[in-house]
């Protein structure tokens, strides 16, 4: 299963799961240092950062970025 953090909302985390709902999930059940975008694997309860993916994603969106800007 796949997350990715939407945002932070106090002492909760809203991830959209797997691309297609979004869960509530308290922060003290997510790794420390979590931040909006971050991606996770695994399972509630055991949700681990995949530094990888979060990376492809943002050279993708800054890659579409500099296509719609010209840059």
């Amino acid at each position: 299963m796949r997350a990715i953090v939407d945002r932070l909302e106090g002492d909760v985390a809203v991830l959209e799961v797997d691309g297609d709902r979004y869960v509530d999930v308290p922060l003290a059940e997510l790794p420390q240092n979590i931040r909006e975008g971050d991606v996770l694997d695994g399972e509630p309860g055991s949700w681990v950062p995949n530094e990888d993916e979060k990376n492809h994603r943002l050279a993708q969106n800054a890659d579409l970025m500099s296509k719609l800007f010209k840059w």
